[in-house]
């Protein structure tokens, strides 16, 4: 019978765009680099990413439960499960058959509940749709929100000079939601503190930790995917969490400093590609 599970691989569930450096199109070579085998399931197709002006989607709910009978033909097994950006209940529906096919006691499962930034929800997405995802938490092992999306999941008012104690409490509710047998591990990423970017870094049972670097330039699309797919990778490699996040944050700050530097739009991401061999 033939073995396709000699080496370690991280199945992503995100949206792909073909530019704008984001989601899936982020994952893939970031996790490779990484040296594990990087195997997308995408959730939808977007020829830029939804922050241009104009852009063409497909849609690919309606493919993704052949995708994964496909995949459990082949008896892949994965060493971890990242989740992004879901458009639909009937998506995050699909994740959660997904996680309790695929995902074992030694897969790591790291959600990134992509819903909104800044106090609000994005278009695209309901209150109704919003409180579906906390279908998905109790599969975590690793959550990595923003302050906007934990608030959300939580049902706190949103505040932008939220204390350290109160983001204490909000990763002690999203903890409760979650497996009780699992260490939950949880940052509250990219929190706006004057001249650096914080990150709250939780695991249950231990003293949270914050993890900060000088804030470079303004905020660009797909710098969560790369955070998150760092993450993921760092975890597979059996790498200490607040570690990772720390690796994921200085990573991005050199990523900025060269986009700022090449001159791009924002729109375009950050220029990671020149930073890629850091991550061997």
């Amino acid at each position: 019978m033939v073995d396709h599970n000699r080496q370690k691989k991280i199945a992503v569930i995100n949206d792909f765009s073909g530019f704008g450096r984001c989601s899936i199109a982020v994952s893939l070579p970031i996790i490779s680099a990484m040296g594990i085998q990087c195997c997308p399931l995408p959730t939808a197709m977007f020829s830029n990413h939804t922050g241009f002006e104009s852009f063409y989607r497909v849609d690919f709910t309606g493919h993704m439960r052949q995708y994964m009978s496909e995949w459990d033909k082949l008896g892949l097994q994965f060493s971890g499960i990242a989740t992004g950006f879901l458009g639909s209940e009937e998506q995050i529906e699909i994740v959660a058959d997904f996680l309790q096919e695929f995902a074992t006691d030694d897969t790591i499962v790291l959600i990134d509940p992509v819903m909104g930034d800044y106090g609000k929800l994005y278009p695209s997405y309901s209150e109704k749709l919003a409180m579906k995802m906390h279908r998905l938490i109790p599969y975590a092992d690793i959550l990595t929100p923003n302050l906007t999306e934990a608030c959300i999941l939580t049902k706190t008012e949103y505040r932008e000079d939220i204390t350290t104690e109160e983001l204490r409490v909000l990763c002690d509710e999203l903890a409760r939601q979650c497996d009780n047998d699992k260490n939950i591990k949880i940052v509250i990423s990219g929190l706006n503190r004057d001249r650096y970017l914080e990150n709250f870094v939780y695991e249950r049972d231990t003293e949270p930790q914050l993890v900060m670097t000088p804030k470079i330039g303004s905020n660009r699309s797909g710098t969560g995917d790369v955070f998150s797919s760092i993450i993921a990778g760092c975890a597979v490699r059996g790498m200490e969490f607040r570690e990772s996040v720390w690796m994921a944050s200085e990573f991005i700050g050199r990523c900025m400093k060269t986009t700022m530097e090449m001159g791009l739009p924002g729109t375009d991401g950050i220029a990671f590609e020149e930073h890629l061999f850091e991550l061997r």
